[in-house]
């Protein structure tokens, strides 16, 4: 057997695995689902209908009002998203919004919070008329239409992921979108919300990723794996190598850094629809590793729709701390743990997902010992197309995962 041969029965193998793995996580779902049916509180959010959100908004509106006819004091409630109190984690979901998380809330009686109560009554009013006329609108638009009120941008996108925790329904469904910084590569053609036919093998340097995921239909591709880069100077590498054109058969995907909530849909996406293995390029660092956890596991301020943004099945394809001592990258093209680096790695090590990953831990616990963090960057110390000629094709080939 050949060396392609050997690379592609690797992969197909992993895909029957993880098509196991599904029908397993199918059978749990619809099993805690019949169980906790009157219970469940936070639950999957797809396939919700406008007429639903519509209710939704409608339900709050309707709360308020009755408060006021009786003469009790406003008040909106939603649970905490930026406590780890509030979030549990399951394997097959990832981070999830606890049934009975700690509440926050926003009172008009309360002076610290009633412009805030105010302005979210007013988002409010403002995705209730972009559901009901079936529009949609950014979140930079959102807060241009009343600049003097908002103050500033970060307040709009905080009460928009408020308002989705309140109302229960990812952002999309309040025909709110944020701009995508993402691009994506290789064998994968669709069509876009405006029914556009994208192509994203035909731009070089990569195809963004269009800020309307949930619009994209008709999805054609013969990609038999997904590779997520952390940085955009090594996407663009890996395309410039060649590496695409030797390895044709692969999507490639960059959130550039710390992935926006498109990018992390998109690659939700792509899982849910092609069934195909999902692996991970990070830096041999604290924070690669936060940012590989954020697109398996999600995040904790949104754990609420976690269902329609995580994939827990995704491997971590490299850089590991073991490969930067196997491969005896020069201490020199190593940079020393900084104090952020060492608090990062702390918080990791308290995640509720850490006893789930114990290979995953003990490398990390290999990178502290080392007192060295990697970039991938770093690979061309060895040579200048180290990771494209070799690294990436070897691990790929002999199953070099976690």
């Amino acid at each position: 057997m050949n060396d392609d041969s050997q690379f592609w029965t690797q992969i197909d193998h992993l895909t029957e695995d993880l098509k196991n793995e599904e029908r397993a996580r199918k059978l749990r779902e619809q099993f805690c689902q019949t169980r906790d049916q009157d219970a469940v509180k936070y639950v999957r959010t797809q396939d919700i209908t406008r007429q639903e959100v519509l209710h939704r908004i409608e339900a709050v509106v309707e709360n308020v009002v009755t408060c006021i006819a009786r003469g009790e004091a406003l008040y909106l409630s939603y649970g905490r998203r930026n406590s780890w109190d509030s979030v549990s984690f399951r394997e097959d979901v990832g981070l999830e919004m606890k049934n009975d998380a700690k509440m926050t809330e926003v009172r008009f009686d309360v002076p610290t919070s009633t412009n805030r109560f105010t302005l979210m009554l007013k988002v409010l009013a403002l995705c209730y008329r972009l559901v009901q006329t079936d529009t949609y609108s950014t979140k930079r638009d959102l807060y241009y239409s009343d600049v003097q009120s908002f103050g500033s941008q970060s307040i709009v996108d905080d009460i928009i992921d408020n308002l989705c925790c309140l109302l229960q329904v990812p952002r999309r469904c309040l025909h709110v979108l944020a701009t995508s910084k993402g691009l994506v590569y290789g064998d994968l053609c669709f069509t876009d919300a405006s029914g556009s036919y994208i192509d994203c093998s035909n731009n070089r340097t990569g195809t963004q990723v269009t800020n309307h995921v949930g619009g994209i239909s008709n999805i054609h591709s013969h990609a038999k794996f997904v590779l997520i880069i952390e940085k955009d100077a090594t996407f663009q590498k890996i395309i410039d190598d060649g590496l695409m054109d030797r390895m044709r058969n692969c999507i490639i995907i960059t959130g550039k850094g710390f992935p926006d909530i498109n990018t992390r849909m998109m690659v939700r996406k792509l899982w849910d629809t092609l069934h195909i293995p999902v692996f991970a390029l990070v830096d041999a660092d604290p924070h690669g590793l936060a940012i590989l956890f954020v697109y398996k596991f999600g995040s904790r301020s949104l754990s609420y729709e976690s269902h329609s943004l995580t994939v827990p099945s995704i491997r971590w394809l490299g850089v590991l701390p073991s490969d930067v001592k196997g491969l005896r990258i020069p201490e020199k093209a190593l940079v020393p743990l900084s104090p952020s680096d060492l608090k990062k790695a702390s918080h990791l090590m308290r995640r509720p997902f850490y006893k789930e990953l114990p290979q995953w831990m003990s490398e990390l616990q290999e990178m502290l010992h080392s007192g060295y963090k990697a970039e991938i960057q770093s690979l061309t110390a060895i040579s200048e197309t180290f990771l494209t000629d070799v690294y990436l094709p070897t691990k790929l080939r002999c199953g070099g995962w976690l």
